[in-house]
């Protein structure tokens, strides 16, 4: 019996340094397919905090919270089973959704810089006084594309493993990337009460420090609301890029490819950056393009459909 009892604990451990072995390589993988796509993780970053931006300080962290709920609900009820099931059954239809993602993430870059451009006239005053509800709402949104994208980009770089392998994998990618990202963004727009705090209680440099911080909180702001916007721009310009070239017309991503290899080879030791930058311009002013095109669509249909109230 006891020999028996031995052999058991044997196959016991067996199996428990097999799945050892497998959740570290669940681990490996899913860190690999989150480096992939981490681009788009720090562009999500930077979008975030403008939908917290002029709210009371009490009201930011517990919208950043409904925001980062929303945005997993969205990587596990919608993204995680539509994408592994299109990459099991219908693989094609993938690119054509990212595009219409992609054009989404034009219009709503291309809607804010018209909106800072003609200035606020009182229907953009009401949308600054918008509920709570359409604040998280408009988040939400604009995370389902960003999110499908990190997601997609992960599925790629698995695409090769089994399907539960890939399940796994993806579920590690979702709850990490939605940690990190509303993670900095609730530090982000915490950063001024910290400097407060560090400003009543500090002394010297401390209480120095703690006002530097809530000074430079309006500007961080700022700077990230154009960082969000030009990211916009940027991810749906270049999934744009990438998909109609996947879909075979292959002539703009080509030449946003020769673009950045010629920058890339003309100047030594900095080419790569320079590359980057080149491809990321283009995927942009192609972003900044289409989100005009569509927002000059979406204008004149609304004047349309105003019109025969007007008369």
């Amino acid at each position: 019996m006891s020999a028996g009892l031995f052999g058991l604990l044997d196959d016991v451990a067996a199996l428990a340094r097999l799945a050892a072995a497998s959740i570290d390589d669940v681990g490996a993988a899913a860190a690999k397919a989150t480096a992939k796509a981490s681009g788009v993780v720090i562009d999500d970053t930077a979008v975030t905090p403008q939908y917290v931006r002029g709210l009371a300080a009490e009201r930011e962290v517990p919208i950043i919270k409904r925001i980062a709920k929303g945005s997993l609900r969205n990587k596990l009820l919608v993204i995680l089973p539509l994408a592994l099931l299109l990459s099991q059954f219908l693989p094609w239809l993938l690119t054509p959704i990212l595009m219409l993602g992609g054009t989404y993430l034009c219009y709503e870059a291309a809607h804010k810089i018209h909106g800072a451009l003609v200035g606020h006239g009182p229907a953009d005053a009401e949308e600054v006084k918008r509920s709570e509800d359409d604040i998280v709402s408009s988040a939400v949104r604009t995370d389902l594309i960003l999110s499908a994208e990190i997601m997609v980009l992960s599925l790629n770089e698995v695409a090769d493993e089994s399907f539960w392998s890939r399940l796994a994998i993806l579920l590690v990618v979702a709850f990490a990337i939605t940690a990190v990202v509303y993670g900095v963004v609730a530090l982000i727009v915490k950063m001024d009460d910290a400097g407060l705090a560090l400003a009543a209680r500090g002394q010297g440099a401390v209480a120095a420090l703690g006002r530097g911080l809530v000074r430079a909180m309006p500007k961080v702001l700022s700077v990230l609301s154009v960082v969000g916007t030009a990211a916009m721009m940027w991810v749906g310009g270049h999934i744009l890029l990438v998909g109609v070239d996947e879909l075979g017309w292959h002539g703009p991503y080509e030449l946003v490819h020769h673009l950045e290899e010629a920058a890339h080879d003309a100047v030594h030791g900095v080419g790569a950056v320079l590359g980057w930058l080149t491809n990321t311009a283009a995927s942009a002013l192609v972003g900044l393009a289409v989100g005009f095109v569509v927002l000059g669509v979406v204008m004149l249909v609304q004047r349309l459909r105003g019109a025969p109230a007007a008369h």
